[in-house]
């Protein structure tokens, strides 16, 4: 019997109350721009590891890669993995302690700050404030696209209203409480996120007559790969691809390597290492952020890949087919098929967590990216005193473009659309991020060539030679009448593995040929840290 819309009422509101109840605490906590800016550096290490998660985990990884574990099978599953190690080990002790000591020695309160301070460049926070305001809105559709899409199967409403409704929620608090109010918020919704998830894997598992069960069923589903998918490379769903296939290099290059290294330069990830006050809080999220990663991505991109032994015992299909194509679907009708009704409900605030807390951390980088980074830092040089109101103006023009390209990106975006953002932050931020924290030798023009060189190279790689997105643009067809400047393997090559090497040689080489910048500077810089 399905829910009555009075409980599901109840349940939505009961969240929202909590969740404005968040914001509100954080709103009259917020007083400097420290505050809004950086949760006055004070966040307790639970935190911190939750709203990391919560940010980093949002609708793009449970219904984008859940459908595209559907589609493609547990290979995704290395990408959970590199998640770990990568996003949670390296980024936190390793890179997460120099950026709150190098932070706090140069007063920088946003990641494009202190690059700028590390490298003594207004260019390059401007640069990169402004790369942040035109492309993340990109990320941020995406993620609205992924709410909304499960608020539409499962209440029925129409997928644009659906969209206005999470954007309004989000820009409410976001706006008011700046940074503290985003990282209480994603803590609730952390907590909650790992609940739902928890009762998803043991649902699927009961659905599907136990864990052995369920896993070779899947196995012997070989047979049944789509012509299309099979000649792609597709070996079964519980195998890797046959390998340097097309969609081998989509699987390895796009997703796994994209997503699993992108997220070490995420600007919304990389600000929250400095709202802590010390290395030990670092390392003590550690604990909390490594299982929380490892039930939400892992539990989405299983049961993805097992919503085809359920739907091919209940409806004969595939999940593709049952979604009609799109990938996207997949988990929402997963959802609202094989669960009870009052689990989807409680999955929708689930979903509606996942999205609200990555959002909300997505509008305050873009918008203190505006406001503080362009505006104040780079076109008024730090005179302007009214950095929290043209921030807040940031944010609400950011969620404007946000809203609209969510009523315009295509079918089976938001996996791709993600990597895409993740791949372009690698190329551009990763190896200056890297030098500002562990190379002393780097300088300002060779960070700047670097940022420079890694975006300019992959948004190239883009639009003329991978295929997934050059083909769509037409921008080579109508120059050059080809799709792809390029054929062959390197169509499906992913511009993280072309363009963020080309990023790192060009910072190595120009920073060698270049005058070492001051000593003194760099003294400040490296103060406290362990020696250079």
């Amino acid at each position: 019997m399905p829910v009555s819309p009075v409980v599901l009422g109840v349940i939505v509101l009961v969240y929202l109350m909590i969740v404005f109840y968040c914001g509100w605490i954080a709103y009259k906590r917020t007083r400097e721009v420290d505050d809004y800016m950086l949760a006055g550096r004070k966040v307790h290490p639970y935190i911190l590891a939750l709203s990391y998660g919560a940010t980093f985990i949002s609708t793009s990884a449970i219904v984008g890669f859940g459908g595209v574990s559907a589609t493609l099978g547990m290979g995704t599953l290395w990408l959970v993995f590199m998640n770990i190690v990568v996003g949670i080990f390296v980024a936190f002790v390793l890179f997460g302690s120099r950026t709150r000591r190098i932070g706090v020695n140069l007063g920088a309160v946003t990641f494009p700050e202190l690059l700028g301070k590390r490298f003594n460049s207004k260019f390059i926070q401007g640069f990169s404030g402004t790369l942040i305001g035109v492309f993340m809105p990109l990320y941020a559709g995406i993620v609205l696209i992924g709410g909304a899409r499960f608020m539409e199967t499962s209440l029925g409403i129409n997928y644009d209203v659906a969209v206005f409704i999470l954007t309004i929620i989000v820009a409410a608090y976001v706006i008011t409480g700046g940074l503290l109010a985003v990282m209480y918020t994603d803590a609730m919704q952390g907590t909650l996120m790992l609940g739902g998830m928890t009762v998803l894997l043991i649902l699927t598992y009961v659905n599907l007559g136990g864990i052995t069960q369920a896993h070779q069923a899947l196995t012997d589903m070989a047979s049944m790969i789509p012509a299309g998918l099979a000649a792609g490379g597709h070996t079964g769903w519980t195998s890797m691809p046959a390998f340097g296939t097309p969609i081998w290099w989509t699987m390895v290059s796009t997703i796994i390597l994209g997503v699993g290294i992108g997220v070490l330069a995420q600007p919304q990830l990389a600000v929250r290492f400095m709202t802590v006050d010390s290395k030990k809080s670092l390392n003590r999220a550690v604990f909390a952020g490594g299982p929380f990663i490892l039930m939400m991505a892992g539990v989405a991109y299983i049961v993805g890949a097992l919503s085809n032994v359920y739907f091919l015992d209940t409806q004969g299909q595939i999940a593709l087919d049952v979604a009609g194509g799109n990938m996207d679907r997949i988990i929402p009708e997963y959802i609202n098929s094989a669960t009870p009704d009052l689990f989807v409900a409680i999955f929708m605030v689930t979903l509606l967590a996942a999205a609200m807390s990555t959002l909300s951390s997505q509008y305050h980088t873009m918008g203190t990216a505006i406001g503080h980074d362009f505006y104040k830092e780079f076109l008024k040089g730090g005179r302007s005193g009214k950095t929290i109101s043209v921030t807040r103006l940031g944010i609400a023009v950011t969620i404007i473009l946000s809203v609209i390209l969510a009523y315009m990106l295509p079918i089976s975006i938001i996996a791709r659309g993600t990597a895409i953002f993740f791949g372009l932050c690698a190329a551009a931020f990763l190896p200056a991020y890297a030098g500002a924290l562990f190379w002393p030798r780097m300088t300002r023009e060779g960070a700047i060539a670097s940022l420079l060189a890694g975006t300019f190279s992959s948004l190239f790689w883009l639009t003329f030679v991978h295929a997934k997105e050059a083909a769509p643009l037409g921008i080579s067809k109508a120059i050059f009448g080809t799709e792809t400047l390029l054929t062959g393997t390197w169509t499906v090559v992913d511009p993280i593995l072309v363009a963020t090497p080309i990023a790192a040689i060009t910072a190595v080489l120009v920073s060698l040929a270049t005058r070492p910048m001051p000593e003194e500077h760099l003294d400040k810089c490296y103060r406290g840290c362990i020696k250079r």
